[in-house]
């Protein structure tokens, strides 16, 4: 079949203009070879496509069975390549990306709207899960990258930071008090402590901190909702783990406290992720380049 598509090609060229040497102009090859091709072409079949006049040639009743068809068969050809052209250009097709409720909203957001707005032919599909079932949907192959909490520790993944982030504590009015000198660690576990969710990376991550010195924690709250965080502290019900560069509003206009402590929580980073050993595809390497410049 493959090797027919050249001579289906000519013949299609030679019916639409019932001639071989227009043909043979349009395609840009000889009229000897045009005329050998449909010849060829005939003999595979073993059947008669064309009558020949001193006119031109027409096309005998098979010959306009199989003009139908492959007319029909090359114009999806071209469908299909025209549409792998604009897969190429970006004009056309789908990104999906793994991500949580709250990077999306603090971080991504400007990134989705930049690139929307530079491919709105892509379809983003933005899948909002915590960080291990982001790692599980790349891997399985739901999602081609996820901008994750990091640390992530996986040999199948290229894990690359785009931003830094401070974990710190915050509280309302109430707890006001606190904020006017460093606290001990010790003196932090005797508060009332509101957390994410044990499933959280930045949960885990605070967590593990506080149990290499020796505290356990145990939160008065534990929240699935990085807004609500915020909006529990805003109401005194207790001490917040917070990242800082998302709850700068909450800060600036008063509404929480920074607690500052004796030893501060190290730096960490949001960083892309995606298989080591599956090239991206366009969409995702362009979305990926524009978080990392």
């Amino acid at each position: 079949m493959i090797g027919k598509l050249d001579l289906y090609r000519i013949f299609n060229a030679v019916s639409k203009n019932k001639s071989f040497s227009k043909a043979a102009i349009e395609l840009y090859m000889t009229q000897p070879a045009v005329s050998q091709a449909i010849s060829k072409l005939e003999k595979e079949l073993d059947i008669p496509l064309f009558n020949r006049t001193s006119r031109g040639v027409e096309l005998t009743i098979e010959g306009q069975l199989l003009h139908d068809h492959v007319t029909s068969a090359l114009g999806m050809i071209q469908v299909a390549e025209d549409k792998l052209s604009e897969f190429k250009t970006l004009q056309t097709g789908q990104l999906r990306i793994g991500v949580g409720d709250t990077i999306s909203r603090y971080f991504l957001l400007p990134y989705l709207e930049e690139f929307h707005q530079e491919y709105p032919g892509i379809t983003l599909n933005i899948l909002n899960r915590t960080t291990s079932e982001i790692i599980n949907l790349i891997k399985s192959g739901k999602a081609e990258v996820g901008i994750c909490n990091l640390p992530v520790e996986d040999d199948q993944l290229k894990v690359t930071p785009c931003k830094e982030i401070q974990d710190i504590f915050v509280c309302g009015e109430k707890y006001k008090e606190i904020t006017e000198k460093p606290i001990s660690l010790e003196r932090l576990m005797q508060l009332p402590l509101i957390f994410l969710e044990r499933k959280s990376n930045s949960r885990m991550f605070v967590e593990n901190f506080l149990k290499e010195r020796g505290y356990q924690v145990s939160p008065v709250f534990e929240l699935g909702s990085y807004d609500l965080l915020l909006e529990f502290t805003k109401i005194n019900l207790g001490i917040a783990c917070v990242i800082k560069e998302f709850a700068k509003d909450y800060l600036d206009r008063g509404d929480l406290y920074e607690v500052q402590l004796e030893e501060v929580l190290p730096k960490r980073n949001i960083g892309i992720c995606y298989l080591k050993n599956v090239p991206l595809s366009r969409a995702a390497r362009q979305f990926v380049d524009l978080i990392n410049t």
